[in-house]
């Protein structure tokens, strides 16, 4: 079983998307996959609830108990761990259950800066585990055609954890899917954005050896 948590303690960086995205990927690739709801208020359990037929396994633990309480789960190829902004204690536990900390950061300054601390908290379990723990940043919310999506690049890269070479770009498809309770990879399974979903969770699982 291997543990991806998906962390930005800012809000607005499409960290649900891409973990509601992800897990739902991973089982269309044949994965068994529970998504992890950490967060209070509830996002991901929302998506889920809205639509009746919903094959992918969600489910809340929004307490810093996380890396304890997924041990009782039943066994799967993937746990996807959806985190919960501005809450220390909860980023802690979820990196602690993780083989791979995935962090969505936003083309803006403001989002590179605020970073700063969970990158920290992030080094700090990787020396820990030595090494076992991985990690990485995805650009999300890109606007095509702009520069500012090299530059955060440059800029993540001073924070020596690597930088995805597959985006997520500002797509409409991403919220009116959610708005249903699906995907766009339910919308348009030939379309774009279901392309550079699927992109994104084969990188990953490359990553992480699968």
């Amino acid at each position: 079983m291997k543990v991806i948590a998906v962390l930005n303690q800012k809000g607005g960086s499409g960290k649900t998307t891409i973990a509601t995205h992800l897990a739902k990927s991973l089982e269309l690739k044949g994965y068994s996959v529970t998504l992890v709801d950490s967060d209070p208020q509830g996002s991901a359990r929302d998506w889920a609830a809205v639509r009746d037929e919903q094959s992918l396994k969600v489910i809340g633990i929004d307490r810093p108990t996380i890396e304890r309480d997924i041990k009782g789960l039943a066994a799967q190829d993937f746990i996807v761990i959806d985190g919960a902004p501005q809450a220390a204690d909860l980023a802690v536990s979820a990196i602690k259950a993780a083989d791979f900390v995935l962090i969505p950061v936003q083309p803006s300054p403001y989002d590179i800066w605020a970073a700063a601390d969970l990158v920290d908290l992030v080094k700090q379990r990787i020396e820990v585990t030595d090494g076992r723990l991985k990690a990485a940043f995805v650009v999300s919310r890109v606007i095509r055609g702009t520069r500012i999506g090299n530059e955060v690049e440059d800029a993540l890269n001073g924070y020596g954890l690597p930088v995805l070479d597959h985006r997520i770009y500002q797509r409409v498809s991403y919220p009116s899917s959610a708005a249903s309770g699906e995907t766009v990879m339910d919308l348009e399974p030939d379309g774009e954005a279901a392309h550079e979903v699927s992109l994104l969770t084969n990188e990953i699982t490359n990553i992480i050896n699968l």
